[in-house]
């Protein structure tokens, strides 16, 4: 797996992410803001995006749309990871581009198998 660009603004929830994350042998790069997050995915092209939604300058629908309209990362897969939980959210995630979605707070023991379940499946 190449670099996972984990998009974040809540400090614990960054550490626990990225330390399960490279714990499983993946590289990590993080991003705690939208802006840093839209920058760093055209940039440094990750092979996998994990995406809050709720973030402190640009809503995360809107850093999913302009990173899936950039010319060179469209296809790049994002799974957002948030606590909207409200019935609805995961349809309405999945329909906006998200090709997987985790709910907060993040389970460790099984966050890395529901990751590859979302990633396994993408060519």
């Amino acid at each position: 797996m190449q670099n996972v660009l984990v998009i974040e603004d809540n400090e614990d929830n960054m550490k626990l992410i990225t330390f399960i994350l490279e714990k499983n042998g993946y590289q990590t790069i993080s991003a705690e803001t939208g802006k840093q997050g839209i920058n760093m995915a055209i940039s440094e092209k990750p092979g996998l995006i994990l995406l809050d939604i709720q973030l402190p300058d640009i809503n995360g629908l809107d850093v999913l749309k302009i990173i899936r309209n950039s010319e060179s990362n469209g296809k790049i897969p994002i799974i957002a990871v948030t606590s909207f939980a409200m019935s609805g959210d995961r349809e309405r995630l999945l329909a906006a581009g998200c090709n997987g979605y985790i709910e907060k707070p993040i389970n460790p023991e099984t966050f890395i198998s529901e990751i590859r379940q979302v990633t396994e499946g993408i060519p």
